[in-house]
């Protein structure tokens, strides 16, 4: 049995017109909502053997919020160029080449990938994974290399969601 927990990254700046895509880093939300989203994770006990990230500025801003939430080590976190902007193939190119000794593995990048591959993987619908949400899924597989079959869902979660359920929770 294998955990892959696919995260978009948090909320990004515009404030520098002038800056490369791949150069943004987060904004003020973004900062926040990383790691709010690393502290539910540790709350729930996913903590990550891995974690894989693209290697933008805004993913290993993200990223390193999070692991500080989750007691991981910022060197252990493997950046990957191949993940900034990829596809739900490419993703699962490098989900594959993951150690099988790897029982739960974080991979952070960006969308529209992210929100693909969470329903490639489920088989589910999921119009938009936000940002700094993520997505849970456990797959009955003993290789990362079997990765692409039907996977379990087991989270899916998002910085606003506490909020639209007590919305919806307060309705008569």
């Amino acid at each position: 049995m294998k955990q892959l927990i696919l995260v978009r990254h948090a909320k990004s700046s515009w404030d520098d017109l002038s800056a490369r895509d791949f150069d943004r880093d987060l904004n003020d939300r973004g900062h926040c909502d990383a790691q709010e989203m690393g502290q539910r994770l540790a709350r729930r006990g996913f903590k990550p053997d891995a974690f894989m990230i693209s290697s933008s500025r805004r993913t290993r801003s993200t990223a390193y919020l999070m692991a500080d939430q989750l007691a991981f080590s910022h060197a252990d976190i493997e950046l990957k160029d191949e993940l900034y902007l990829a596809s739900p193939s490419t993703m699962l190119k490098a989900i594959r080449q993951t150690p099988d000794h790897v029982q739960r593995l974080a991979l952070l990048a960006h969308n529209p990938g992210i929100t693909e591959l969470t329903n490639r993987l489920a088989r589910t619908y999921i119009n938009n994974v936000p940002t700094c949400g993520l997505a849970i899924l456990e797959m009955d597989i003993s290789s990362w290399n079997e990765v692409g079959g039907r996977a379990l869902l087991l989270d899916f979660d998002y910085p606003k969601r506490a909020l639209a359920e007590d919305a919806l929770q307060q309705q008569p």
